[in-house]
């Protein structure tokens, strides 16, 4: 079973930041972050939130796991996105991630990003994508379908 885990910021941003190539040394600054990890304890994954703009509800996101690791429940991704949006207001959260990481960007795209594909991101020979969600994006995503039937069936009930 996964385990978020929480109260540990510098301990699961400096794991994230060692799993991203473009991130190891420079690591993330003063940040929050939500680590994930498996039954038998052992960090799985984490992301990082940082450069929160309350004055017009953004924040960065970053992310990153164990290569070959599963740890990103329906309840986990809930939690990860609800922290941002609910816990902090934000209107859209932003994430970048390098153009040949296809499988972070298929993640992304079932969760309902929108896509900015940007030339030299990564580097003079490596594209980026900017990714954006934003609060409604969230809330009508797949990974909510239970909420709002949930929510519809206690306005039924109202």
């Amino acid at each position: 079973m996964l385990q978020p885990i929480f109260g540990h910021d510098d301990v699961i941003a400096s794991f994230v930041a060692q799993l991203i190539p473009e991130c190891r040394a420079r690591g993330f600054g003063k940040c929050r972050a939500i680590g994930v990890a498996g039954a038998d304890g052992q960090l799985l994954g984490g992301v990082v939130y940082r450069n929160w703009c309350p004055e017009v509800g953004t924040i960065e996101l970053s992310a990153a796991a164990l290569p070959g690791t599963y740890w990103l429940s329906r309840r986990i991704l809930q939690m990860i996105y609800d922290y941002p949006f609910y816990g902090c207001g934000c209107h859209m959260v932003i994430q970048t991630t390098m153009a040949d990481n296809e499988k972070a960007l298929l993640v992304k795209a079932k969760i309902g990003f929108t896509f900015y594909r940007i030339r030299h991101l990564g580097g003079p020979n490596r594209d980026g994508v900017l990714a954006t969600l934003t609060v409604d994006e969230w809330e009508n995503s797949k990974f909510n379908a239970n909420r709002r039937r949930a929510a519809a069936k206690q306005k039924e009930a109202a």
